[in-house]
């Protein structure tokens, strides 16, 4: 029985046709110990038996369909919409959790009202020794829009051995498994549905910084994530989107007077990663970081509406949250100076 003193924290798994994950996750939800909890199923007009799956074993899940295969952003804005207690947890359906995963994070966020998410941490489900790609142990960002993570730094996965376990301030959570303040969003809006895949999480959580909220990794909560369900992490697509979309998401986020520079040296790192492929006969993912390019160009009105609604809700300067940025290129201090890892990166700073 839920306990209504406790803040009501809504968990909200997005599925399309993921039949094959759900009783998995489902079944892992069930076991959590955090007292006032709704467990929603998001549909994205599966063709599979998830529906019906759901509702035959899991009568307890409320379920709310999109009807159409809306994508991550419009879907998770529907369930921002329809869900209305404290806080809300966007979770993948190829996951699994903790038992007492829920308890530390709303710890965290009743601590401090001006959080406005919270990372837990990602192991690989395959091998719980390792942290997973998609988030790791909390989300960073170079100065050029180059995201990594405590655990993750480009392809460089590391193991968990207790390195990462203190509580602290993060650029980006994944939405693999995003904790979620509700009322935040009043102030800094909902996930842009314009990325359509990749860094819509990432864009969120800048502008929630840029309205003057923080955001926190708790590791104490663990999320096993299985990985690479909608979009395998070496392909021509991951790149595309990867290159692509955080362009697009400077060209938003970063404030007019340190625009240009910012994006002519993201250009130019654009450039040497498309040599790179080229050199070793990648050839599809220069393909990849071209089209990229051209979509930007040919959607720059677009990107400049985006870029003038986030900005009218900034209520801090980047130098306000420039202690959130890595100063450097990590491009250049992984592929040249061989910092493969975020303990390597934070020592070399100078």
């Amino acid at each position: 029985m839920n306990n209504r003193s406790l803040p009501l924290v809504h968990v909200v798994v997005l599925n399309y046709n993921g039949m094959r994950f759900l009783k998995d996750c489902f079944d892992s939800l069930r076991t959590s110990t955090y007292g006032n909890t709704e467990l929603v199923l998001l549909d994205n007009l599966s063709t599979d038996e998830s529906v019906s799956f759901i509702q035959s074993n899991y009568p307890e899940v409320r379920i709310i369909q999109t009807g159409k295969n809306a994508g991550y952003s419009k879907a998770y804005n529907l369930a921002f919409e329809q869900c209305k207690g404290e806080y809300l947890v966007m979770l993948n359906n190829d996951v699994k959790v903790r038992p007492d995963w829920i308890e530390p994070m709303v710890k965290e966020a009743e601590g401090d009202h001006k959080i406005a998410a919270i990372a837990p941490k990602l192991l690989y489900m395959n091998d719980l020794s390792m942290f997973e790609y998609a988030g790791a142990c909390g989300g960073h960002m170079d100065k050029y829009g180059y995201p990594f993570a405590r655990g993750r730094v480009f392809f460089t996965l590391e193991k968990d051995q207790g390195q990462y376990e203190q509580n602290e301030d993060i650029f980006w959570a994944t939405g693999a498994a995003m904790f979620i303040r509700l009322s935040a969003l009043e102030k800094c809006g909902n996930l842009d549905a314009d990325f359509v895949h990749h860094m819509e999480e990432i864009d969120l959580c800048w502008r929630m910084q840029l309205a003057g909220f923080k955001l926190r990794v708790v590791p104490a909560s663990i999320v096993e994530h299985y990985g690479g369900a909608t979009i395998v992490p070496d392909s021509f697509k991951k790149t595309y989107w990867n290159h692509r979309n955080s362009i697009f998401m400077l060209f938003k986020n970063v404030e007019g007077k340190n625009l240009p520079s910012i994006l002519l040296k993201h250009l130019f790192l654009d450039a040497m990663a498309a040599s790179w492929y080229a050199c070793n006969f990648k050839l599809n993912k220069v393909y990849a970081v071209l089209t990229a390019h051209v979509w930007i160009f040919v959607h720059l009105p677009m990107l400049w509406r985006n870029r003038k609604d986030a900005q009218s809700k900034r209520s801090v300067s980047d130098e306000a949250i420039s202690k959130m940025i890595f100063p450097k290129s990590i491009a250049i201090r992984y592929f040249l100076f061989g910092e493969k890892t975020y303990k390597q990166l934070i020592k070399n700073i100078s």
